[in-house]
């Protein structure tokens, strides 16, 4: 296993995106496998690398007058997870297809669809 000053050492010169020490040594800790320690670094690194890639591209639509647009691609290649309601819901749907196709025949299920429903949006 790779550690100490070869993964830690000055990182000269120091680009905009090269991840900091301290969230290397965040992201060894996180790493629980010795043998998968690098490709788990390499690929938090790769993905901290594309969100300050994102987040410089939205501040200069932004600076530009193009705040609508900053947004429009923040959501594009950073969509949020589905809510746990949503979720709910296609499980529920799924549950619905998968007891029709087992011949199952009607389940009441439409109360919970409207229980779900009626959930605020988080």
């Amino acid at each position: 296993m790779l550690s100490g000053p070869f993964l830690l050492g000055p990182m000269e010169p120091h680009h905009p995106i090269t991840p900091p020490p301290e969230l290397v040594r965040q992201w060894m800790y996180e790493s629980n496998d010795s043998d998968r320690i690098i490709p788990q670094v390499a690929a938090f690194a790769a993905q901290w690398g594309a969100d300050q890639e994102l987040e410089a591209c939205v501040e200069l639509l932004k600076a530009d007058g193009y705040k609508g647009k900053a947004i429009d691609l923040r959501n594009a290649r950073r969509p949020k997870p589905p809510s746990l309601k949503e979720q709910a819901i296609k499980d529920l749907d799924d549950l619905e297809v998968n007891l029709k196709d087992f011949g199952m025949g009607f389940v009441p299920i439409a109360n919970l669809r409207k229980a779900l429903e009626a959930l605020p949006n988080d």
